[in-house]
């Protein structure tokens, strides 16, 4: 089921609202989360938007669809470092921003607990209904390029 949101031209449905008054008003260098079901997003977050049971890859596609990512610092992007190797769900992440960006876009990987703190310290996270373990996303607002 699709979030209730008025119908737009070229908006992704699952934008709503509130999501895009949130990537309206972050600035250059603030930062959102996109977090799986298992990620302590109520305790984390300044500002939560739901979007239960969708997956965050299909989140952060509607997302970069409209959200431009930093190019002033080396990783704009950064993601949960699993200790058992690299998960399937980091090549999906690679390939959106990649997309996105029309180029491929440096990832970086961090600890767990440094990921959480940077999440409290985000502009908002969006908790979703991925299952897949890992699949949480850092994303560092950019400037719009003329």
């Amino acid at each position: 089921m699709l979030p209730e949101n008025t119908i737009l031209k070229t908006i992704d449905p699952l934008m709503t609202g509130e999501l895009l008054a949130i990537l309206s008003d972050m600035g250059h260098g603030d930062e959102i989360v996109l977090v799986d079901a298992n990620f302590p997003a109520a305790r984390a977050a300044q500002r939560l938007v739901r979007l239960p049971g969708i997956g965050i890859d299909c989140a952060a596609e509607a997302i970069l669809s409209l959200f431009p990512l930093d190019d002033f610092v080396a990783a704009p992007a950064a993601v949960m470092a699993c200790p058992n190797g690299r998960p399937e769900i980091f090549d999906d992440f690679d390939r959106l921003l990649a997309a996105a960006e029309g180029k491929p876009v440096t990832v970086a990987q961090i600890d767990r607990f440094d990921f959480y703190d940077r999440a409290e310290q985000a502009y908002a996270v969006v908790a979703t209904g991925e299952r897949r373990h890992y699949a949480n996303l850092i994303l560092k607002k950019g400037v719009l390029r003329a």
